[in-house]
């Protein structure tokens, strides 16, 4: 049997975990609003509209934050369209998804459901068709109290109250030439710096995320990011990054090797700002916002044909990745390189929550399912508090196709307040089980409690309405022989331990 080590200590903190690391994100774009969370004619609709059965999904995900409006669709977004009597809001083209969008569900409704599921809003403002002025506007419309144009129109539109809205995005992806008003980096630089200096004139309490590269395989990428921040540093707190895996040539170890590439785009962004801090001789640091990642690729030929039948449709089923058990396993692994980044990255958005490359799909007018890839999500939200511990791992490694020196086991781990330790961990190996060998003397007495494992033999195997358990966790005894743990063949595990003698 395979063998691997993993050496644990209670000292060996890489950084506290922010809980907005286990955020999410719903745009208007295909169903993740119209029948996704938002669907009034459904027998489980709330008083409001909302989809009760998608929100107790939700609340089991224990998401912090959600970012929303978008994505792509924000660039070309009147965010005045989207308050007020509904019957008086506008039909729009969204250039970005070649939809209609209706603006029956918006800014209002939005930070109600929120408030519903438990969570906070991540709210994205238009850069690419709009500017300061905008700007301002919305954050006075949500966050200044009363006795303004835009406050007290808030008010008129029934929010006596403040949304208090603290996390805000400075657009999106704005180096994308698919983008609304796509930008130079010195553009929007400069933008930005302008957009977020005004905001936080208006409430200084907010924290503002500027635009990395749409992603490292961009000829702007690293020089993106080096002249964005050098125009905008000391005006902003966050810089995001996106990434998506696929594995369309089904190629199951290279796909499973992804999260060596996302390990190495987090250090490289992280390393930019870090100059751009040197050279600004700035005292603050930048931290990351991984506001959007997930697996998309499954959805990629369908959705071509459906902009090709239903142009300038509305809520079109768009995106609608159904994901197999591969796909948790390789958003496990991206949740744990999340976890051993937790220094630099600060928020993560699984893009998307509803419908839409989601972990939560939806029927109009039928039932509410988890994807497969709902769980390593909801463990690592769960369990993944506090701090995040430095594993010292041992253990087989191999090659694929596009990466060397791959790690059998992968795994991360943290400690909450009461001392309790969890370690999430992978065994990439696709036949064989591994025995996993915890040296954790450090921190005394421990006794494990639980070990779950989401394991299934066929690695396309998915949940469906019809079947929705096909892929779950399954709670195993916890054995631990001569201090070793066993992690079946291709498996998700969570492992956790307390304080004391059993």
């Amino acid at each position: 049997m395979k063998q691997a080590k993993m050496i644990l200590d209670r000292d060996y903190v890489i950084s506290p975990i922010d809980k907005r690391l286990y955020g999410s994100f719903i745009e208007h774009l295909g169903r993740a609003v119209y029948t996704g969370i938002f669907e009034p004619r459904h027998p489980l609709a709330d008083d409001q509209g909302f989809r009760k059965d998608v929100l107790e999904l939700v609340r089991k995900l224990r998401i912090p934050v959600v970012r929303y409006p978008g994505g792509n669709f924000v660039s070309g977004f009147r965010w005045e369209d989207s308050v007020g009597p509904k019957h008086q809001r506008p039909r729009r083209l969204d250039l970005a998804w070649k939809t209609t969008e209706p603006n029956w569900f918006g800014l209002h409704e939005f930070v109600e459901w929120c408030k519903r599921a438990d969570t906070e809003v991540m709210y994205a403002i238009n850069l690419g068709t709009r500017g300061v002025l905008e700007a301002q506007d919305v954050v006075e419309y949500c966050n200044h109290r009363s006795g303004t144009y835009w406050s007290d129109k808030r008010i008129s539109n029934g929010a006596a109250d403040p949304f208090g809205i603290k996390l805000w995005c400075l657009g999106n992806e704005m180096d994308g030439p698919w983008q609304t008003g796509a930008k130079t980096a010195i553009e929007y630089g400069r933008l930005a710096n302008e957009a977020s200096k005004v905001m936080k004139w208006v409430d200084d309490s907010i924290e503002t995320v500027v635009c990395g590269s749409s992603g490292s395989t961009m000829p702007t990428f690293g020089e993106w990011e080096y002249q964005v921040l050098t125009e905008c540093y000391n005006s902003v707190d966050y810089v995001s990054l996106h990434r998506y895996y696929g594995n369309p040539h089904n190629d199951t170890p290279d796909f499973l090797a992804s999260t060596l590439d996302l390990d190495d785009f987090i250090k490289t962004v992280a390393a930019i700002c870090d100059a751009v801090k040197g050279k600004k001789h700035a005292k603050k640091r930048i931290h990351l916002s991984l506001d959007e990642w997930n697996v998309w690729y499954h959805s990629n030929q369908q959705d071509q044909q459906l902009y090709k039948n239903e142009p300038w449709g509305t809520a079109l089923h768009l995106l609608e990745d159904v994901y197999n058990f591969e796909d948790a396993l390789l958003v496990g692994l991206m949740l744990i390189t999340m976890i051993r980044n937790a220094d630099r990255v600060k928020i993560g958005c699984l893009a998307q929550l509803v419908n839409v490359i989601a972990p939560i799909m939806t029927r109009e007018k039928g039932g509410a399912w988890a994807q497969t890839i709902f769980y390593p999500m909801m463990d690592a939200s769960m369990y993944g508090r506090g701090v995040s511990l430095l594993p010292l791992i041992t253990t087989d490694k191999h090659d694929t196709k596009h990466f060397s020196d791959v790690p059998t086991v992968d795994a991360a781990a943290t400690m909450d307040d009461a001392g309790n330790v969890t370690i999430f961990a992978v065994n990439r190996d696709l036949a064989e089980p591994v025995r996993l060998q915890l040296d954790m003397r450090s921190f005394g007495d421990m006794t494990p409690v639980m070990h779950t494992v989401l394991h299934h033999d066929d690695m396309k195997a998915i949940n469906t309405e019809a079947n929705p358990d096909e892929v779950k966790p399954v709670e195993v005894p916890v054995v631990i022989e001569d201090g070793a743990i066993l992690l079946p063949a291709a498996s998700w595990n969570v492992i956790r331990f307390v304080p004391g003698k059993a």
